[in-house]
């Protein structure tokens, strides 16, 4: 009898632990930092719920198709959502506290369902999944908003993979995804490594056709998004969406609650050209402000006054509790990897394609960044913009980034961040014409980064910025302390290429013309020094392409967002040479071919010239 019971004991152990192996194995269900354990799920209280009886698989929906990112050279991470709902789950509410804890064990807390979904997922080298080399199988619950996340192994460097989710035991498929890991560091890369890069998605301001114009075209390998994924405005706070259908949850409140935030998160991955992005391409992205709040820093952002008046908008959320839950919805609904985040929850990574790129990832805005531009403080903001402690990303992360840059053997060096870095001038600030909220705002952060570049000799430095919802290509010099030559561009250090905004609206408004667009463009052209060539009337993105020759940049304008379309023009080329540091020149030209949009300095713009071609077309000729 003793004998008996034993076994029973140990068989419910043995069950007990393959449960909750089939929980962690989901990684949403861990904290988004590996130092914030109480911001993870904690499995062990799962198990007391008894979670063993999953839905019936007729009625789960993978209500957002498949995403994957954070590529490594043997792994990747895979995403999906397996959901008996179309909307969120509101059964989940924060515990008070600067590091907010989700209480998942209480009842006068937490009113949620007591299934889960059990969902197996597998990796093959062929779109037919039958050459499968990775699979598992995890548990989802409301918990997690019924998202799923896993990290597949044992993957061969820089090789296209294809991958898919059911239901247990089920013929309820995901779509198939397909993705691809990334070269094996200090490896030789021989061909051409392309990204595609993007930011600033507003979904109210109208569709994501270009997400779905370079996944159609399939020329790259990668995608970069450099943050402001998502905004925070209610409906009619920053863009009407009500005459297109496009109204993003939760549409009468700014979001605040991790309810809200995976909500909104939810209504733009409804988006099908964002959907077919992250269904063809592994990405790796970085927030800007708005996934938590408009220019938010280290202690706050503009709206949180920290006087107790804004509480009571808040619905009582501090910022502090207000980020926590930004980033624990960030984490759950984008394919990214836990970071080794410390207390103010890290992001900054970096990765390593072969011996050709080394790829660093910046937070410039929500980690350590001390005080910017709150809306009536900017007489103060020009006071300290020189003082040598205030920082745009923190001691920590600023001398991290240092070493990356000192360290790095690739022949390129690309830092993917989010605010322009050129001196951009703008003459209707006469006695400040900079942008406090940009790298010139913090001029100690900046010219640091400048003196690590040559003081160390580091050639081919590449940034990307977004942000700032227009073009922008730079030579980038240490103005003031270096010689720098505009039409030439000897004496730059590293280059920019920023680019426009998915469909947020540019300097010359959501309404603006192409008329007062282009004049704004040979405004900056012509009185920043650095500054190449600007344009702000299309909405758009751009694909760059490495190889150990050169860097090559191609933007490309999205004419009509307000529907869903697959039109676009390539608005302007360029290039950088091994060892340049600077734009390369064609007879004094920084374009390769022509530019058709915008203002280019020391070259031609010809409207005439601008060809729309629709992706579609693309499409159909392969098929």
């Amino acid at each position: 009898m003793g004998f008996s019971v034993n076994i029973a004991i140990v068989a419910l152990a043995v069950s007990n632990v393959a449960y909750a192996s089939l929980f962690e194995g989901n990684l949403n269900y861990a904290s988004p930092s590996k130092r914030h354990t109480p911001l993870g799920i904690n499995t062990g209280k799962l198990m007391k719920r008894q979670l063993q009886s999953p839905y019936d698989p007729k009625d789960v929906k993978f209500t957002h198709s498949v995403a994957s990112g954070d590529p490594l050279e043997d792994s990747v991470i895979l995403w999906t959502r397996a959901s008996p709902l179309e909307g969120s789950s509101d059964s989940i509410i924060t515990v008070s506290g600067t590091a907010p804890i989700y209480d998942h064990d209480n009842t006068k807390y937490v009113e949620g369902s007591d299934k889960a979904v059990c969902v197996e997922w597998k990796v093959a080298t062929d779109d037919k999944l039958r050459k499968v080399v990775s699979k598992g199988k995890v548990w989802t619950s409301y918990e997690v908003d019924w998202t799923v996340k896993v990290d597949a192994k044992g993957l061969k460097p820089f090789t296209s993979y294809h991958y898919q989710f059911n239901v247990c035991d089920s013929d309820n498929k995901s779509p198939v995804g397909r993705t691809k890991t990334i070269p094996k560091k200090k490896d030789r890369v021989r061909k051409d490594l392309g990204f595609a890069v993007f930011s600033c998605s507003n979904f109210p301001q109208g569709f994501f056709n270009a997400y779905g114009n370079s996944a159609r075209k399939d020329n790259v390998d990668y995608v970069i998004h450099l943050g402001d994924y998502i905004y925070e405005y209610k409906e009619g706070g920053y863009g009407w969406g009500w005459n297109m259908s496009r109204i993003a949850q939760p549409a009468d409140s700014n979001t605040f609650t991790l309810h809200h935030y995976r909500q909104r998160y939810a209504s733009y991955r409804s988006d099908l050209d964002l959907q077919s992005s992250h269904r063809l391409f592994p990405w790796i992205a970085v927030w800007d402000d708005h996934e938590v709040e408009n220019n938010a820093y280290k202690f706050g952002a503009p709206k949180m006054l920290y006087d107790g008046s804004d509480l009571a908008r808040t619905g009582g959320f501090s910022f502090d509790q207000q980020k926590a839950n930004a980033v624990r919805a960030y984490f759950e609904w984008m394919p990214i990897r836990q970071a080794d985040m410390d207390d103010n929850l890290r992001i900054w990574r970096d990765f390593s394609f072969g011996d050709l790129v080394d790829l660093i990832m910046l937070d410039t805005r929500n980690y350590q960044r001390d005080i910017t531009d709150a809306n009536g403080n900017r007489a103060y903001l020009d006071k300290i913009r020189n003082e040598q402690g205030r920082s745009l990303m923190g001691t920590q992360q600023e001398n991290w980034f240092f070493r990356k840059l000192r360290e790095s053997k690739a022949k390129w060096k690309v830092i993917g961040q989010q605010m322009n870095f050129a001196n951009i001038h703008y003459i209707d600030r006469p006695n400040t014409p900079y942008n406090a909220d940009a790298w010139e705002g913090y001029k100690a952060s900046k010219n640091r980064t400048l003196e690590t570049l040559r003081d160390n000799k580091i050639d081919n430095t590449v940034f990307l910025a977004g942000d700032s919802h227009a073009v922008y290509v730079s030579d980038l010099a240490y103005l003031g302390v270096q010689p720098y030559n505009k039409e030439t561009g000897e004496g730059a250090l590293a280059v920019e290429f920023g680019g426009t905004a998915v469909t947020s609206p540019g300097p010359a408004g959501q309404n603006g013309t192409y008329t007062k667009a282009k004049l704004a463009s040979e405004i900056f052209v012509s009185s920043s020094e650095e500054l190449q060539y600007q344009e702000s009337f299309y909405r758009g993105y751009y694909e760059i392409f490495f190889n150990q020759k050169e860097a090559r940049a191609e933007f490309f304008g999205t004419p009509v967002i307000r529907e869903r379309n697959g039109r676009e023009i390539k608005l302007a080329e360029f290039r950088v040479k091994d060892g340049e540091n600077r734009l390369a020149r064609q007879k004094g030209s920084i374009a390769v071919g022509n530019v058709v949009a915008g203002s280019l300095k020391n070259g031609v713009v010809e409207e005439g010239k601008a060809r729309e071609y629709d992706t579609n077309e693309r499409v159909r000729r392969r098929k």
